[in-house]
């Protein structure tokens, strides 16, 4: 079955505890998420999340997705189906640790199913855009969290 990949990628200057930090507070999402203005839910293998999707442009979605997989300081992965399995999709949130203090952050989607692909394809611009404006405020968040704490005594 074919299968449709969105992915949003960029580099951020913080080790990959200082990501996971922000991204693994899920109920903190709602203070600084552009595309999930709320979470809620804990991260535990096969543990639901209620989430509120808010896509560029479109009307928030109030989305129940159930994880997948999670490792602290490495990813979030979950899974959703909608329309009776017509569309389904492994979102995952990725650290790569780079340097001690570099990582690469990816956050995108796997689309399949009936309906699925075409779904991604028809919407790709807008769940891209959405992707990149929540891996930009990860990266503005964390850099400046990060750089304030340099040289700062322990």
């Amino acid at each position: 079955m074919a299968r449709v990949k969105i992915e949003h990628r960029l580099g951020i200057a913080a080790p990959a505890h200082e990501i996971w930090k922000l991204v693994g507070d899920l109920p903190g999402w709602k203070h600084w998420n552009p595309l999930y203005t709320s979470a809620e839910g804990t991260l535990g293998f096969g543990a639901p999340l209620t989430l509120t999707l808010a896509l560029p442009g479109r009307k928030p979605q109030v989305i129940r997705p159930i994880v997948e997989s999670w490792t602290p300081d490495e990813l979030i992965h979950w899974r959703l189906s909608m329309l009776g399995g017509m569309v389904r999709s492994v979102r995952y949130i990725e650290i790569e640790k780079l340097t001690d203090t570099g990582c690469i952050f990816s956050n995108g989607e796997i689309f399949d199913g009936l309906l699925g692909p075409t779904v991604a394809r028809s919407m790709r611009g807008t769940i891209r855009s959405g992707f990149a404006a929540m891996g930009e405020a990860v990266k503005a968040r964390v850099e400046a969290a990060w750089q304030g704490r340099e040289g700062q005594p322990t």
